[in-house]
């Protein structure tokens, strides 16, 4: 119909790991409270490309649509960000719809983000137990604790800082800002904390903390706004003064 308002999303498409990727667009009615996600959903009712070709209807991750997931990260209009809380209303048109880059992609905008549970086991990203019988009360754990785990634990390890982050890249070892977060996390925690050391061992090796360059781009891509830099800075402490309690027991 002339003069009906619409909606245009341009997506980078790739068949398959192996496949080369391609773009394809495609226009929809506008609706009011249209974001990302609901308009790549629209498309899946009727995938037929701007020329008019019908096509398979783009792949894309979604769950909670509500910002919890993290699922959904891709790159809009060139910035990295969940697709469910990017309201098409306050985008650029055509909307620019890519696969984050820091991680293999699967298919379309899904992305592998093993790299990242990878890294949480490298830091023993969990408080192991022996058991699972009653273990008695929890150790007590300070306001300022509490409110400082709080931060960290809202990571929905949905990738966004390391798309981000200068220092990550496919086929380097930098565990990234995410797990450093976690490890932080961890370490706050008094039962976590007798694992340390553990943690620390490994964020003194290749691909370790050292390997951060500061950038800060993290902080600032974190849809949850995580302090990440805040975990930098603490981090680097604690490996130094390990550093030096190894040194000097030698």
């Amino acid at each position: 119909m002339a003069g009906e308002r619409t909606i245009e999303l341009r997506v980078k498409r790739q068949d398959g790991p192996d496949g080369q990727p391609y773009w394809q667009t495609f226009r929809i009615p506008w609706r009011p409270q249209h974001n990302v996600i609901s308009a790549l959903m629209e498309v899946r009712t009727n995938p037929v490309a701007i020329d008019g070709q019908r096509v398979s209807p783009p792949a894309y991750e979604s769950s909670c649509l509500e910002e919890v997931c993290g699922s959904c990260a891709m790159v809009v209009n060139g910035e990295v960000r969940m697709g469910c809380t990017a309201l098409v209303d306050k985008l650029r048109q055509p909307i620019t719809l890519e696969p984050m880059a820091k991680f293999p992609v699967v298919r379309d905008l899904i992305v592998d983000r093993s790299r990242m549970f990878e890294a949480l086991a490298r830091i023993q990203g969990w408080i192991p137990i022996d058991g699972t019988y009653d273990l008695g009360p929890g150790p007590r754990v300070s306001q300022a604790e509490q409110e400082l785990m709080y931060g960290f634990a809202r990571c929905m390890s949905c990738g966004c800082c390391l798309e981000a982050c200068p220092q990550v890249a496919r086929g380097n070892d930098f565990i990234g800002p995410a797990a450093l977060g976690q490890a932080l996390l961890f370490n706050t925690h008094p039962t976590g904390r007798m694992n340390r050391d553990e943690r620390l061992d490994v964020l003194m090796e290749a691909g370790g903390i050292a390997d951060c360059g500061n950038a800060q781009n993290c902080v600032e891509a974190c849809p949850k706004e995580i302090p990440l830099t805040r975990a930098i800075g603490d981090l680097g402490r604690q490996t130094t003064l390990k550093w030096l309690r190894d040194l000097f027991n030698r």
